[in-house]
């Protein structure tokens, strides 16, 4: 049994602009999807870093007044869920630090899965640590003496790192975004009147109105300064390619532009695919808001079945699958979701939803199905079976954990209480994409992890190591006795 770091979240970054700060804070609104624990914005004048960061939602972290002091015309902005290193305000981000080179701040999203062994590297040479994040390892890396240019010094860190990680990163004058050399994680380059943008995501760029200007290149350092844009390839003889394709499947938004491909389109795609694997006799197709939504009216469309929003989203409720505690995300299933009876009384349903991980949430639709009194309820899923975790920024369980990891789908769909239950198959998901398998990692379907990692390292490894939290040993047999799925 085995837990895995993990870091997701969103980042952003602006150069050039005299209302940074503000178009930070769009930025990250549009960017909540990616993480909901905690937000930061950090700006310079090209002296002087400023910088607020909190627990909580973008807009619960800046309210009133609290962009009036982010003056200056370069920023960098984070929203968090916590997956390496726990959930406390120390460890949000971006990160900052005062070293001989200058202020720098950073802002990641992924994973770096040799991130123990370089932390013990650097304590050993005398680096202390504030933060129990994987992220503060490159400002260490970045401020190490050796270099003769910052540039090169950049370069040299990032070559030590592995895993998934795009960065955002700011020093006294300049903005530069980073993506790992297998683009794990997305990252984009925009445009608003003089001055440019760095984002997660193309949604970033669309709510402040910047223009799309190209992807960060796998492997790629973007700087931007007062001469422009400059790059510089960091991998040249790297060729791998591995884009996390539940990014396409979940995580991304469905008005994103990923690799020239709109994330909607794709995600109906999938829904159409299921339709060609999978037809089914039914009455209505029903998704699972707002996730199922696109790939729900793909089948709609090609099967020619009704589409009926019949469960109604509570919007201020988050993410269930940001949560970090099972507690939370319980509590999160029952007031998630209302059904609209009328709609599936007597008939029979095809709910479509995105994904299947411990299988609770699903099964407590089916149950509201058949109470609400469907007479046939068939779950169709609208990505493969979940077998493997993640260890490249989504909080994906360990084995014992994942349904499909440990049960027939026979077994799973008892336990769901569904009349039947069709999942995509891999290549029917890669086909809905448009793009070659050979782009993507699927490490969660298949097993192929593209980076080497660390299986003994946890999440809150860091804080185990310092006497803070029970031993991972301990808290793996008490959620096991905890958890019984079938």
């Amino acid at each position: 049994m085995q837990h895995y770091p993990k870091h997701y979240c969103g980042v952003f970054g602006v150069y050039g602009h005299p209302n940074a700060a503000e178009l930070t804070y769009y930025g990250l609104y549009a960017l909540q999807h990616r993480g909901q624990e905690s937000a930061g914005i950090v700006v310079s004048d090209g002296r002087q870093f400023r910088e607020t960061k909190g627990m909580g939602l973008v807009s619960q972290v800046f309210k009133g007044g609290a962009l009036n002091d982010l003056t200056g015309h370069i920023a960098v902005g984070h929203t968090r869920y916590s997956t390496t290193g726990s959930s406390q305000l120390r460890n949000a981000q971006p990160l900052t630090v005062d070293c001989a080179r200058g202020q720098i701040a950073i802002a990641h999203n992924g994973n770096l899965t040799n991130a123990a062994a370089l932390r013990n590297e650097l304590e050993s040479k005398g680096s202390i640590f504030q933060t129990t994040v994987d992220s503060e390892i490159i400002l260490h890396l970045m401020a190490q003496p050796g270099a003769d240019r910052e540039r090169s010094n950049l370069v040299q860190a990032i070559r030590r790192i592995e895993g998934a990680y795009s960065l955002v990163i700011m020093t006294e004058k300049e903005l530069i975004g980073v993506r790992d050399p297998y683009g794990f994680r997305p990252l984009c380059l925009g445009r608003i009147d003089d001055a440019y943008v760095l984002a997660s995501e193309t949604c970033a760029l669309d709510l402040i109105h910047a223009k799309f200007v190209r992807e960060v290149e796998p492997g790629e350092v973007v700087a931007i300064n007062e001469q422009g844009v400059s790059s510089v390839q960091a991998f040249p003889e790297h060729e791998r390619r591995a884009f996390c394709i539940f990014e396409y499947v979940y995580f991304a938004r469905p008005d994103s532009t990923i690799g020239d491909r709109n994330v909607y389109k794709v995600r109906v795609e999938m829904g159409r695919e299921l339709a060609r694997q999978y037809p089914i006799d039914a009455d209505v197709v029903v998704p699972v808001p707002d996730s199922g939504n696109c790939a729900a009216l793909g089948y709609s469309l090609e099967s020619k079945v009704p589409y009926e929003m019949a469960f109604v989203r509570n919007h201020y409720v988050g993410r269930s699958f940001l949560q970090p505690s099972q507690l939370i995300r319980d509590f999160s299933v029952r007031v998630k979701l209302n059904l609209i009876e009328e709609l599936v009384k007597d008939k029979r349903v095809i709910v479509v939803d995105d994904s299947i991980v411990r299988g609770t949430t699903c099964k407590a639709r089916v149950n509201n199905l058949k109470e609400a009194g469907a007479k046939e309820v068939h779950v169709l899923v609208s990505c493969p079976p979940h077998m493997h975790p993640c260890v490249y920024g989504i909080d994906f369980p360990d084995r014992s954990k994942l349904m499909a990891a440990n049960h027939s789908i026979e077994e799973i769909r008892k336990y769901l209480n569904a009349d039947s239950l069709h999942y995509l198959s891999q290549e029917g998901l890669v086909k809905a994409t448009g793009l070659e398998r050979k782009a993507f990692c699927m490490a969660c379907y298949d097993g192929n992890y593209p980076v080497a990692y660390d299986p003994a390292v946890d999440k809150l490894t860091i804080e185990r190591r310092n006497g803070r939290l029970p031993t991972l040993g301990e808290s793996l047999a008490k959620e096991k006795a905890q958890i019984n799925l079938l």
